[in-house]
């Protein structure tokens, strides 16, 4: 993964949990980087590693954890570093989620090397979205879960997001019933 997401991980810890637990975090994770560059990349066992070790010193699941990381992911990092691009994908969330699956083709072009999910809209109503998600990386449901929260929040819209079909039980892939 690119080092843009473990600085996001380091900055929602930093944030939440102050200095010193991010630096218990990183110690005992055994991942010897003092500073990532946003635009290297690092093997994923490096982003597992932080994530689960800070499941681990705050005492939750690597699943909140993930949830935690999806919803500051788009609130924080996304709105932050890609705003203009954020802005473009709708001006309001069914506007966005319908154009999520595009989303990811715009941030390709900034980062040649991504390896991003897949998001492919369902059946779309004027009050839910069913969103297929795909990943090459196993264990990550939770942070879309996250990710369809924070879109939530950005737009000022409360959602509920139902996991209805998952690949850790067995599906090919994870599907997701988000409405507001």
């Amino acid at each position: 993964m690119y080092g843009m997401v473990n600085k996001a991980i380091e900055q929602m810890v930093v944030l939440e949990h102050g200095e010193a637990v991010w630096e218990e975090i990183l110690e005992k994770s055994g991942v010897d980087v003092e500073v990532f560059v946003s635009t290297q990349g690092y093997p994923d066992q490096v982003t597992y590693a932080l994530v689960q070790t800070a499941a681990d010193v705050l005492h939750v699941s690597v699943a909140e954890i993930l949830e935690a990381f999806g919803v500051h992911w788009v609130i924080r990092t996304a709105q932050e570093g890609y705003g203009d691009m954020m802005a473009g994908g709708g001006r309001t969330l069914s506007e966005f989620l319908v154009n999520l699956p595009n989303f990811h083709s715009r941030v390709a072009m900034i980062f040649p090397h991504l390896a991003p999910p897949q998001f492919l809209c369902g059946e779309v109503t004027e009050r839910s979205v069913l969103m297929h998600y795909r990943s090459q990386r196993e264990g990550l449901a939770p942070f879309a879960v996250g990710l369809f929260k924070g879109l939530g929040q950005m737009f000022s819209t409360p959602v509920t997001v139902e996991h209805t079909l998952q690949k850790a039980a067995g599906a090919d892939h994870d599907e997701f019933l988000i409405c507001w």
